[in-house]
């Protein structure tokens, strides 16, 4: 095995796991035709406690840890982003809902500065601003087209939903360092159980037999996602693994337009490539490999 099998498999998680997350938000999108976006992530988090719950040999990796504050940020800060990307995805176009919650790792990219030391320059920073325009470009031609405030203040939202989401795969590296990718992994399902409970439970309507699939689908892609993610980051830095973030909204992006009929105009996709590119360019600017990891 060469040294950068490790790393290839981990690109290969990436790609996987991002493709996951497209399918999430799809579903997501079908499951808030019935119920609220707070019900599908309190419901989403409770599905994936269901492998620590049934094995008990996973729970015990997950309540195995160093730095509980770590784990607390992740889960935290991870949890809002989840809720706060799922009320978007209720009240805007899946693909536009998915496009801003996945600027996060030009966030990421920030907080990795203040928080980890890495270094950040203009080549990150006026990337960033590119990355800006095109969201705002998207948003706008949405509004363009008769989303109105109630749009806007959703969309709002769902680029709230990427800050938070920056801040926790900044936790995910720094925690990465000592904790397996089950403690990770459980902290978030936990956290994000109790960052959803409070609405999720108020807007509770029990859902049909219909709806139960696609939470189904909802909760198998996340515990697919989230763990491919969180065990690749061992071996791939926050800033490089930002490279694949682009997949999440193009599938979200697709499956809407094919599938919803969502809008898709020649400003939104203007703004939408101004956007990932604003992404890929920040996150490929100076990109190090991950320090040494604690095992899965």
């Amino acid at each position: 095995m060469t040294p950068l099998a490790p790393e290839r498999r981990a690109l290969l998680s990436f790609t996987l796991a991002s493709t996951s997350f497209g399918v999430m938000a799809f579903a997501t999108k079908l499951a808030t035709a019935e119920l609220s976006g707070a019900e599908v992530a309190f419901l989403r988090f409770a599905l994936m406690l269901l492998p620590l719950a049934l094995a008990p040999s996973l729970l015990r990796r997950a309540l195995t840890f160093d730095r509980v504050d770590l784990l607390l940020y992740r889960g935290i800060f991870g949890g809002t982003a989840v809720l706060l990307f799922f009320l978007a995805i209720e009240h805007v176009p899946v693909g536009l809902a998915t496009l801003l919650n996945h600027s996060s790792p030009v966030w990421a990219a920030l907080f990795a500065a203040l928080f980890l030391g890495e270094q950040l320059t203009w080549r990150r920073l006026v990337p960033l601003g590119v990355a800006l325009a095109g969201l705002a470009l998207v948003v706008s031609s949405h509004l363009h087209v008769g989303g109105g405030v109630r749009l806007g203040v959703w969309a709002a939202a769902g680029l709230a939903s990427a800050v938070l989401s920056g801040a926790a795969v900044t936790a995910i590296r720094a925690a990465r360092r000592t904790e397996s990718s089950w403690s990770v992994y459980g902290s978030f399902s936990l956290f994000g159980l109790l960052a959803t409970a409070p609405m999720g439970l108020w807007q509770w309507r029990t859902p049909s037999p219909r709806a139960w699939l696609f939470v189904a689908v909802v909760g198998a892609s996340s515990v697919v996602a989230q763990l491919l993610m969180t065990h690749a980051y061992r071996w791939v830095d926050n800033l490089r693994a930002g490279v694949f973030a682009p997949i999440v909204p193009i599938v979200a992006l697709l499956l809407g337009a094919l599938f919803l009929d969502e809008p898709v105009t020649a400003r939104s996709l203007l703004g939408t490539a101004l956007a990932l590119a604003g992404v890929v360019a920040t996150v490929t600017g100076g990109a190090r490999r991950a320090p040494p990891a604690a095992g899965a």
